[in-house]
């Protein structure tokens, strides 16, 4: 693997959010004075190690203008696909005009504003020698159950089980062409690590942090708000 691989931020953008109940798409809404996508954007145009940042986002997007942008890191923008995985391709053939196929990429939810520095730092750092890459995920806590058509089918071992989260980092190259593989075949893809997954890959896990939730629905935007103004009482007490 190169040493000077750099790293890059891709943060797809695209999607309606329409499970939220507002008239805006999630990544839009406000949070803590800002809109929500502006949490992560922060996050990485503010971190050494990330050398620039794409955001895919719809064809009629309205809102991304409006924004007001880090100038710390290169922002890059390209147009989205129908689904999350179309969008996510999208944005890597963006990338490949301006990395290389062996750059890292951490691939991120626009919802998860809550991803904080530290665990940003242990990604990083756990997989940057890694030879394939992996994800933040928290291990299951919860019984879960398989179901079918409403009614209970087995109970799962939640030992073995983790919640993935984002940012997921593969290198650019070997993630564009397990997902287009995937895309191409007509298979089921709900994030990153699967596409991996199915091209004969092992992702590894870094322990996240249940703070570092998905704003999916209402309640979501109160509880990463309590999240983001306990966090910074913390660092004014520090």
């Amino acid at each position: 693997m190169a040493k000077d691989s750099r790293f890059w931020a891709l943060i797809p953008a695209a999607g309606r959010g329409l499970r939220t109940g507002a008239s805006l798409p999630k990544q839009y809404l406000p949070l803590c004075g800002r809109a929500v996508i502006e949490h992560s954007l922060s996050l990485f145009a503010g971190h050494p190690q990330i050398a620039g940042i794409v955001v895919v986002l719809s064809a009629d997007d309205a809102h991304w203008a409006q924004l007001k942008l880090p100038s710390s890191t290169q922002i890059h923008t390209t147009v989205g696909g129908a689904e999350r995985p179309d969008s996510v391709l999208a944005g890597l053939d963006k990338l490949k005009t301006i990395a290389r196929d062996t750059d890292w990429v951490l691939v991120h939810d626009a919802a998860r504003a809550c991803l904080s520095r530290h665990l940003l730092d242990e990604l990083i750092s756990g997989l940057r020698n890694d030879p394939v890459g992996g994800l933040l995920a928290i291990p299951a806590t919860d019984t879960i159950k398989q179901a079918k058509e409403g009614c209970v089918q087995a109970t799962l071992d939640r030992d073995i089980l983790w919640q993935a989260q984002t940012p997921q980092m593969f290198r650019l190259g070997e993630l564009q062409h397990a997902l287009a593989n995937a895309l191409k075949a007509g298979r089921k893809v709900t994030d990153e690590a699967s596409a991996m997954e199915q091209a004969g890959h092992a992702p590894r896990l870094i322990q996240g942090s249940v703070d570092n939730l998905k704003i999916t629905r209402a309640d979501d935007l109160a509880l990463a708000e309590m999240i983001l103004q306990r966090r910074a009482n913390e660092e004014s007490r520090a």
